[in-house]
């Protein structure tokens, strides 16, 4: 049976809605372990109906023991398509960072997580480091993940040395000089290919015009393909 339509429903019924905060456990996917060599730790952020042991794997190249690749999985899942109670234990399953039902209590839920996530990581990976070893770590989100990426970004306790947003663009309540003022403070890279659906060139001039106006410096990837990942573009943002 379909939920009744919301506006239709608030005709008849004030109903008064509460929150309560909860422990949930979340996952996450690795490549690499927190050893003597890591020099740096990558944080990937998956798009929208992605599962974190999945899109790990387009990051396997740059798994040579000086990095640790970490690929934090969204904490709402469901299945992906038109699925009824007999189909769900063949559909594909997926996770979204949120959608826009309750999204500010989301935000306030995915950046407390990813801070607690990467305080983790990073306590583990500083315990395995001769003491004059220097880790970076790095951000990087992919489509849905950029907007992710970029909350985390600004509003997180988390301190990134780089930042990279493929296949998206900053989100729109990020506008103000204080919002862009972290920013400033990273090594930003955009990536975008050049038959991305999504990132045509209005997108583009728009994403620019507000960097630029907030004087945020940045550097732009463009590369052959679409709304996907590229690895020689990863081998080369690896160094």
């Amino acid at each position: 049976m379909a939920d009744p339509d919301p506006k239709a429903l608030a005709k008849d019924v004030a109903a008064r809605e509460h929150h309560v905060a909860i422990t949930k456990t979340a996952r996450y996917a690795t490549l690499g372990a927190a050893g003597p060599g890591v020099r740096q730790v990558w944080f990937v952020l998956h798009g929208f109906g992605q599962l974190a042991r999945y899109f790990v794997r387009n990051f396997a190249a740059l798994d040579d023991g000086r990095r640790l690749i970490v690929a934090p999985e969204a904490l709402s899942r469901f299945y992906v398509g038109e699925v009824d109670g007999s189909g769900s234990a063949q559909a594909r399953v997926g996770a979204t960072w949120m959608t826009r039902e309750d999204r500010l209590t989301e935000i306030d839920d995915y950046v407390g997580y990813l801070d607690a996530l990467h305080e983790h990581v990073m306590k583990d990976v500083a315990a395995a480091q001769p003491a004059a070893a220097k880790v970076e770590a790095f951000g990087l989100g992919f489509s849905q993940g950029v907007a992710t990426a970029c909350r985390w970004a600004q509003r997180g306790r988390a301190r990134l040395d780089r930042l990279v947003l493929w296949a998206g663009s900053v989100p729109p309540e990020i506008e103000s000089d204080e919002d862009f003022a972290r920013f400033r403070a990273l090594d930003l890279t955009f990536v975008l290919g050049e038959r991305d659906p999504f990132a045509g060139p209005s997108r583009v001039e728009e994403l620019e015009a507000r960097l630029r106006a907030r004087s945020v410096p940045y550097r732009l990837i463009r590369f052959d393909g679409g709304h996907e990942l590229d690895a020689g573009v990863l081998q080369g943002l690896a160094g």
